[in-house]
């Protein structure tokens, strides 16, 4: 694993959260607030953490916040200096920017002016887990952005037979890049392999063709 040199801006709940893992997964971790506080609270579980205000350019200029691979704008309810941290961080060269939207207005603001990724953590937590709740046999989803996701499903008795005869591609539009059958993971499998009921299968596909599969098995 290469390791990255990651900026989180914003030490709250949230961005404390992603600054102490990312640490932990072994990348070089910066982490800031304006809030004195927040910054001890951290200081020990990154690699460096220190007091500044990301609102003020020439405070992210003298920080490298072009230097990172990422920067994660985590600031939360203060939407006035979350957008000001966020195109700052752009407009100094920072190469992929994370932002963390308090609601659906700011996420498009904050797209238009040049986030990488934004994210609304509570609404796509939320989201998530009604997706658990209403189809639970689903273990995780992974959202490639767009209309596309991969998803990992369980096999019932209406996808037995090899992949050949079943045909999921042709039929449903989904791609089958991994099966796992007790505790063993078939990646890219063949033609010939034969599914069984309870086999995990690793999909991709658009959301649409998905959900029509997700329809045939009963969910």
């Amino acid at each position: 694993m290469k390791t990255k040199q990651c900026l989180v801006i914003g030490l709250g709940r949230f961005g404390t959260a992603v600054a102490t893992t990312l640490y932990e997964m072994g990348h070089e971790v910066v982490a800031v607030d304006h809030n004195e506080e927040n910054v001890e609270r951290v200081m020990n579980l990154v690699t460096h953490a220190a007091i500044v205000d990301a609102s003020d350019e020439r405070a992210l200029r003298s920080i490298g916040v072009g230097d990172f691979d990422v920067v994660v704008v985590a600031i939360g309810t203060d939407v006035q200096a979350n957008i000001l941290a966020t195109m700052n961080a752009k407009s100094l060269g920072a190469s992929y920017v994370v932002t963390k939207a308090v609601d659906e207005m700011a996420r498009r603001v904050l797209e238009r002016i040049g986030a990488d990724l934004v994210i609304r953590p509570e609404h796509d937590m939320g989201v998530r887990l009604a997706r658990q709740i209403a189809t639970p046999n689903i273990v995780d989803t992974l959202d490639l952005g767009g209309d596309h996701a991969i998803v990992e499903i369980e096999a019932n008795e209406r996808l037995k037979g090899s992949l050949r005869d079943l045909n999921l591609t042709g039929r449903f539009g989904v791609q089958i890049i991994a099966i796992s059958r007790a505790g063993k993971i078939e990646v890219t499998p063949r033609a010939e392999d034969e599914l069984r009921p309870h086999d995990k299968l690793v999909l991709i596909g658009t959301s649409h063709n998905i959900d029509e599969l997700r329809r045939y098995l009963g969910e």
